[in-house]
């Protein structure tokens, strides 16, 4: 089978989880990927084709997004680049015509596929704002923040196959052909072997409150993602701070007490598979780390805060055993499902007819009314 892959260049947890399972569907099946940004970087070294094409990006500033400097930042770059990367990518892609579509909230490959009339899977975390359905705990004060999210979500891969949702919290679904499986972790991660030391491991770009907070609480610390990062470990009292390397950070987090970290869903779902408690601090005005914060919460792997002071700290550590009671009750066997799943999901989606597949959208809408 002829497999079209597009990757968001947003982040890397795109990047990490695709590799995964582009890995697992280059044994059986001829896939090219396209992707943007920083997955487009990470990937054309690990993958034998990658093209690079334009993905929107965000605008921040202190931790926070901006809007509408993001939607500036995009609409400037978006008319200049766009065209000539739709241009040369439709031009490799017309002649391969691939059998299958699946993207990684990578629009561009999602406008291919209706453009094509080519069948289109997604397989994401993101789209969980939009195809399931969420409650006033979870969604709280930021209903504006929730709806925008959700309208972007909605707008970025319309109209898909199916929607393979990566998740280590289960809502109940809104919308159908929408199935949920368990994240999708780096090899690494799946073979560590977790074990209980007495540090956190935290990741921040640099928060004085929460270094504040930390030196305060004396326990061990080994802080990772300070923006620039030292190049050899530098110790200043009981925090360590550590230089970027995927291999640290992953002995680091296995043999850690708990995390301290933002609500990115691929360090969640890490944390969450070696049983380790999370304090999240979502970054403010990204929902979707917001809702996976508040999950994490509920699943009682850990706490949501909007800031880390030392009483938020200590009330983390003082309940570090009734979160790992909790997360000992998580399961999951690797990437065996989700992986199976996407397979025989592009399977099915590349012999199905149009017709098929347009009754069994509409079938799926009805269902969710």
């Amino acid at each position: 089978m002829r497999v079209l892959y597009g990757v968001n260049g947003e982040g890397m947890g795109h990047a990490t989880r695709s590799q995964v399972v582009i890995d697992s569907l280059l044994r059986d099946h001829d896939v090219r990927v396209v992707a943007s940004g920083a997955a487009f970087r990470y990937l054309r070294d690990r993958l034998p084709r990658v093209d690079e094409i334009f993905g929107p990006t965000f605008a921040m500033k202190e931790g926070e997004i901006q809007r509408w400097a993001t939607v500036r930042q995009n609409l400037t770059t978006g008319p200049r680049e766009l065209p000539d990367t739709v241009k040369r990518w439709m031009g490799l892609v017309r002649e391969w015509r691939p059998e299958v579509v699946i993207t990684d909230f990578e629009p561009l490959a999602g406008r291919y596929a209706r453009a094509s009339r080519t069948p289109l899977v997604c397989v994401d975390n993101i789209n969980m704002i939009d195809r399931c359905k969420h409650d006033a705990d979870i969604i709280g004060r930021e209903r504006e923040d929730f709806m925008i999210a959700r309208a972007v979500t909605r707008a970025m891969i319309p109209n898909a196959g199916d929607y393979i949702i990566t998740t280590f919290f289960r809502p109940q679904l809104a919308r159908g052909r929408t199935i949920l499986v368990p994240p999708i972790l780096r090899p690494e991660v799946v073979a560590a072997e977790a074990v209980r030391g007495d540090h956190l491991i935290v990741y921040s770009s640099g928060d004085e409150k929460l270094l504040e907070a930390l030196r305060a609480a004396g326990v061990p610390c080994r802080v990772y993602g300070m923006r620039g990062g030292p190049e050899e470990t530098v110790v200043e009292g009981n925090l360590e701070f550590r230089p970027r390397s995927n291999e640290g950070f992953l002995e680091d987090l296995r043999s850690s007490a708990g995390v301290v970290a933002g609500g990115g869903f691929s360090l969640l779902s890490e944390a969450v598979y070696l049983g380790k408690p999370v304090l999240s601090v979502p970054l403010h005005g990204q929902f979707e780390q917001l809702m996976n914060a508040r999950y994490l919460q509920r699943e009682g792997f850990g706490m949501c805060a909007t800031e880390v002071t030392p009483a938020v700290l200590a009330e983390f550590l003082g309940r570090i055993d009734e979160f790992e009671a909790a997360l000992a009750g998580y399961e999951q066997a690797g990437n065996s499902v989700a992986l199976r799943t996407i397979e025989e999901r592009a399977l099915t989606a590349g012999s199905e007819d149009r017709r098929t597949r347009r009754r069994a959208r509409r079938d799926a809408r009805r269902r969710a009314r």
